[in-house]
């Protein structure tokens, strides 16, 4: 298939695409006032993308999409024993490795060491799109690994691992946008799809708060396992973004962060 064997070219090109709109539009009609140093935000996000791309290029050479391939010429896994179709496949696909995004998210804020991965993606001070890629690249290497468990287990088509793939990480973006939606399209969107007001509530500083919103692509994950919170109570303007133990600039550049899950301090 033409996209499979353009994997790459496919994937990239949509998420500078992505990059390029939400950036623009968040320009343009921006959602809050942003008062850290966006260039130095950028700089470490961005170069913590990097790397983990390149880490995950190293340990899964195939990536997802081709364990996919592989597991499906051996004709492994639940679908492939089902002989489900291929559209259906496909759809199962991206709705099961969602809600698996949605609890691996849970599990991740609350196992304390897998916690200390994840702090390092709420430690951003502001919230826009390159907060959608700030993962810590061990996390990021687990993640993959779960994923691939999933995909054994499932028999996930290619295609479908491909689109969810591309879902995830477009949806990631989009919800940590600093984008500004009419508050009726956001209402309705939220019903089905996680916008950037339903997430920026994941980033507040109160616990409460923080621990609610764990969905990145679908909705309805959160009101179906009971984690959804509607809006921060200090607004969207005020909200306090990041963690408290986590504020001074020079605990947040990206050495730091990488070193930051190892701290005695939790």
């Amino acid at each position: 298939m033409d996209i499979i064997s353009n994997e790459g070219g496919f994937r990239l090109s949509l998420f500078l695409g992505a990059l390029l709109c939400l950036g623009v539009l968040s320009a343009l009609f921006p959602r809050r006032t942003l008062r850290s140093n966006w260039w130095q935000r950028w700089l470490n996000n961005i170069g913590i993308a990097a790397l983990d791309t390149l880490i995950v290029r190293v340990l899964f050479p195939t990536a997802a999409v081709g364990f996919a391939i592989a597991i499906n010429e051996r004709q492994w896994g639940l679908m492939n024993w089902l002989s489900l179709t291929d559209w259906f496949a496909v759809l199962l696909t991206i709705i099961l490795l969602d809600m698996l995004i949605y609890w691996q998210h849970v599990i991740f804020h609350h196992v304390p060491v897998l916690w200390r991965l994840h702090k390092v993606h709420h430690t951003d001070l502001d919230i826009d799109v390159t907060t959608g890629f700030r993962f810590h690249p061990i996390e990021i290497a687990l993640s993959m690994l779960i994923k691939c468990i999933a995909i054994l287990l499932l028999g996930a088509p290619a295609l479908g691992v491909l689109l969810f793939e591309v879902i995830l990480s477009t949806a990631a973006m989009f919800n940590h946008s600093n984008l500004r939606l009419p508050l009726m399209l956001d209402r309705w969107l939220r019903k089905i799809i996680v916008t950037p007001d339903m997430h920026r509530v994941h980033h507040s500083t109160i616990n409460q708060e923080t621990n609610s919103n764990f969905g990145f692509s679908l909705a309805i994950w959160d009101r179906l396992f009971g984690s959804y919170h509607a809006q921060p109570q200090s607004g969207h303007n005020e909200m306090k973004i990041g963690l408290d133990e986590y504020r001074q600039p020079d605990r947040l550049h990206l050495p730091r962060l990488l070193l930051l899950p190892f701290e005695s301090k939790k």
